[in-house]
């Protein structure tokens, strides 16, 4: 396969202009969007159970376990959030096995705290405080559509996976068909409303569900996402499909020495 130039690469991986709504440039994004998740913490999670599509606690820890987490191992969870992925790699990875949750919202990362006894650092997926190769796996969940910049964000994840290590990142895109995106968008801005007033969300949960939906519409198809990773050095990239909408972007740091 033809690998794109950087500056084609780069250009397909600008965010869509559907997005300019809510930021204009890379520093607007980050402080809007730490402030939506920092506001919605607190009810983050009852809103999920009432309105996760598919994303509960089984298939979470069903996707890490098949792509082979394993006790004893190192795990970090980027964009963590309340921890919805992190208490799955927690019971996979078990007492011998370490596990680290990055996200850039503290509001978030103190729902997590109420849950989980883990290691947190606040940051960002393009500048990840670690030292170089020092975790097994890298797990994201549902958050690869809010990351500013592919290419350096996987090229941290390069950096601080250990040879052999893998990438698991968990996304929701858009149906292929019209009728599954009449229904996927349909639930997304009809039927989740409605659910978390049920559940009583606050309107800033509310809000941030509002701009889930537009960034699952802006998503980038999965080609640029894989030509990233391979740029950043990463081999076995695959994407499988489950259920036409829940992808798995799947990916391996080479063995030392591996050509």
């Amino acid at each position: 396969m033809t690998m794109p130039t950087p500056e084609a690469r780069q250009a397909a991986l600008k965010a869509d202009p559907r997005l300019d709504a809510y930021f204009s440039d890379e520093v607007e994004r980050r402080r809007v969007t730490r402030e939506m998740f920092d506001e919605a913490a607190a009810g983050y999670d009852e809103a999920e159970r009432w309105t996760g599509l598919g994303t509960g606690p089984w298939y979470r820890r069903e996707v890490l376990r098949r792509i082979g987490l394993r006790p004893g191992m190192h795990i970090l969870d980027v964009a963590a959030g309340t921890g919805l992925v992190t208490v799955a790699a927690q019971g996979l990875v078990g007492r011998e096995g370490r596990v680290i949750a990055l996200d850039p919202s503290p509001g978030m990362l103190g729902e997590l705290k109420k849950k989980l006894s883990v290691e947190t650092l606040e940051g960002y997926a393009e500048d990840i405080p670690l030292p170089d190769a020092s975790v097994d796996f890298i797990s994201m969940g549902y958050a690869l559509r809010h990351v500013g910049d592919l290419d350096r964000a996987f090229a941290e994840y390069f950096r601080v996976l250990r040879p052999g290590g893998q990438v698991c990142l968990m996304e929701i895109s858009r149906p292929g068909s019209s009728i599954g995106r009449v229904l996927l968008f349909g639930y997304i801005r009809g039927v989740v409303p409605v659910l978390s007033r049920i559940a009583g969300s606050r309107a800033d949960v509310g809000r941030l569900w509002e701009y889930y939906g537009d960034t699952i519409d802006a998503a980038l198809e999965p080609e640029p996402i894989m030509s990233s990773l391979r740029a950043a050095g990463f081999s076995d990239e695959r994407c499988p499909v489950t259920f036409g909408i829940f992808r798995e972007y799947l990916a391996r740091k080479p063995e030392a020495g591996a050509v």
